[in-house]
């Protein structure tokens, strides 16, 4: 089986990567794609670190298990099959499944800290950032994080102004103008989707 040909995505928390995610990979058959998330990659909740309040911060570089990602990157690269337990960020007594990640012809890996880190950004072969007002965003992390995550209101707000926004302004931000693609998501991205999409489809 020929190497997957390796897209990187990325863009701030709430930009909305997991829709346009969504919508790419409904173009083509499932077995055509396989999408490798950070969010799997977070290290223990009990080894994360602590802000001045004591409020666990996940949006650091050093809460990922970057070293795991990449190894796991390149195994499906080299055709191998990975499994991977679910991860669990305000519910440590919930009932985790594993899931499996196959090879496929198209890798999307997806994620804050893909370009930044510079052993996972050098296996990607098309880069795409994902943006969005900042008004957009927090709209969009309140519903996810208080719907999937468990987090109230003011959990959300304070982890997005002390946590989210220092670092995507300081860490992430700066990669766009590295980015093959900057995908403003404020209304719609379907003419980019399409481009995208269409390329791809020659490819394969």
């Amino acid at each position: 089986m020929p190497a997957p040909f390796t897209i990187g995505i990325t863009g701030g928390s709430g930009s909305g990567k997991t829709y346009f995610i969504q919508a790419l990979s409904a173009h083509f058959k499932p077995e055509d794609v396989c999408l490798i998330s950070q969010d799997h990659y977070y290290k223990p909740r009990d080894t994360q670190q602590i802000d001045e309040r004591g409020v666990k911060n996940f949006d650091l570089p050093e809460s990922i298990e970057r070293e795991q990602l990449h190894c796991d990157i390149k195994k499906l690269k080299q055709g191998q099959s990975i499994f991977k337990k679910e991860y669990a960020f305000n519910n440590p007594h919930a009932t985790l499944g594993v899931l499996e990640f196959k090879p496929a012809p198209l890798l999307i890996v997806e994620g804050l800290f893909v370009q930044y880190f510079p052993e996972i950004e050098k296996e990607l072969d098309l880069k795409i950032f994902i943006e969005a007002k900042d008004y957009l965003k927090l709209s969009r992390r309140i519903r996810r994080d208080n719907t999937e995550r468990g987090y109230d209101l003011d959990d959300v707000l304070y982890r997005y102004h002390h946590h989210v926004m220092p670092i995507y302004e300081s860490l992430i931000e700066p990669l766009k103008h590295k980015s093959d693609f900057i995908i403003p998501n404020n209304h719609h991205f379907e003419t980019a989707l399409m481009i995208i999409v269409r390329a791809l489809k020659t490819l394969l």
